[in-house]
C-alpha cells in the first residue's frame, strides 16, 4: 500500500507516453519497469508489467487474447529484471544492458508467436517482419533506458514524498490548517 502512488504515477507515465505519436514498437514499459524491479524485486516488476499492459489495453479498448499474452511476457520481463538488478547496480550501463536483452527476449516471445498463433501468420513471415520492429524496439528501449529509467528511479521510486504515508500525513496536515 505504501507504494501505491508510485505504481499509479508509473502507470500514468507509461500510458501518456504510449499515447504520444511514436515509431512502431517504441514503448516505455521496459524502461519504467526496470527501476520498480530494481527497488522492490521480481514481484514488483511482474505486477507493474501486467498492470501497465492491461490498463492501457482497457483504456484504449484494444484488449484481446494478445493482451494476456503480452502481459505475461512483461510479467516474465519484470521477474528477469528483478533477478538481474538484485545482482547489479542501477547504472545507465546496466539499464541499457537489460533493455537490450529484455527487448530481444520480449520480441522473440511475442513477435514470433502472436501472429502465428492468433492471426494464422506464417512463422517465416513473422520472423522477417519482426526484424524492423525489433530494431525500432531496441533503439527506443536503449534511449529510454539511458534517459527515462534513471529519472523514474530518482524522481519517482526514491522520492519519499510519494509514499502513501507521506501523502496522507501531508493531506492531514493540510486539513488541520483550515
Amino acid at each position: 500500500m505504501e507504494r501505491a502512488p508510485k505504481y499509479i504515477i508509473g502507470i500514468i507515465i507509461v500510458i501518456l507516453l504510449r499515447l504520444l505519436p511514436h515509431p512502431p514498437n517504441v514503448e516505455p514499459i521496459t524502461a519504467t519497469l526496470m527501476p520498480f524491479a530494481k527497488k522492490w524485486g521480481i514481484l514488483s516488476g511482474a505486477v507493474f508489467g501486467v498492470l501497465t499492459v492491461l490498463v492501457f489495453d482497457v483504456i484504449t479498448r484494444s484488449i484481446g487474447p494478445w493482451s494476456l499474452f503480452t502481459a505475461g511476457a512483461y510479467a516474465l520481463l519484470g521477474i528477469f529484471a528483478g533477478l538481474y538488478f538484485s545482482r547489479v547496480d542501477g547504472s545507465r550501463t546496466h539499464y541499457v544492458m537489460f533493455a537490450v536483452i529484455g527487448t530481444l527476449f520480449y520480441d522473440a516471445v511475442t513477435g514470433l508467436t502472436v501472429g502465428p498463433l492468433f492471426f494464422d501468420q506464417p512463422f517465416m513471415s513473422a520472423l522477417v517482419g519482426q526484424i524492423p520492429f525489433t530494431l525500432y524496439h531496441l533503439a527506443g528501449n536503449v534511449v529510454l533506458a539511458v534517459v527515462l529509467s534513471p529519472l523514474i528511479e530518482r524522481w519517482l521510486i526514491q522520492n519519499p514524498k510519494l509514499d502513501t504515508s507521506h501523502i496522507f500525513w501531508a493531506l492531514r496536515l493540510g486539513s488541520n490548517t483550515k
